[in-house]
């Protein structure tokens, strides 16, 4: 594992046109072989928070993004750092990139919100780098209530950070509607 390169961390609106470009090739890339890819809906999710590039030689080769979101445990609220867009281009897979991403959103998400958390295709990537399963289960807050998510639960990752209440992970776990994959 080389790990080599650096992360930066920029807001959505300082991302340049060829940053965007180049993340969402990434993305398109590394989601290719997953259902409908990585959709334009994905990629709104992304913005509107912190993104972390990690670039080796100038080149763009792993990105993560950092949105705020309201998750309710059980009735509380807790002020939420959600994890978007996590990907290494493919070609250069296999060498730490994501570990490097996934330490630099840690930091911030500490720094930053009570929570941490995150809709995981690969839970033990996660659970290696300090994330719990989320063990109760999952809804969606909507106009009309809210409503259960079963097919996401099990698949919803939380990092306790520094101002974090007491978390009981078997409490009911909602996020505010959103077009698109809800969590």
């Amino acid at each position: 594992m080389s790990g080599a390169g650096s992360v930066r961390q920029l807001a959505t609106d300082e991302l340049s046109e060829a940053e965007v470009a180049a993340v969402r090739a990434i993305l398109r890339d590394a989601f290719a072989g997953d259902g409908e890819g990585f959709t334009n809906e994905d990629w709104a999710h992304t913005l509107g928070g912190r993104h972390f590039l990690l670039e080796e030689d100038g080149t763009i080769v792993a990105h993560a993004s950092v949105v705020e979101r309201e998750l309710h445990v059980g009735e509380r609220p807790v002020r939420s750092g959600y994890v978007e867009a996590v990907a290494t281009r493919p070609d250069a897979q296999g060498h730490g990139h994501g570990t490097r991403i996934i330490e630099a959103v840690n930091e911030h998400i500490r720094d930053t919100y009570a929570l941490g958390a995150l809709s995981a295709a690969v839970p033990e990537f996660y659970i290696r780098r300090g994330w719990m399963p989320w063990l109760g289960p999952t809804a969606v807050r909507t106009a009309a209530g809210e409503v259960r998510t079963p097919e996401d639960d099990g698949d919803i990752m939380v990092l306790a950070t520094p101002s974090s209440p007491a978390l009981d992970r078997h409490a009911v776990l909602s996020c505010p509607w959103r077009p698109g994959d809800i969590w």
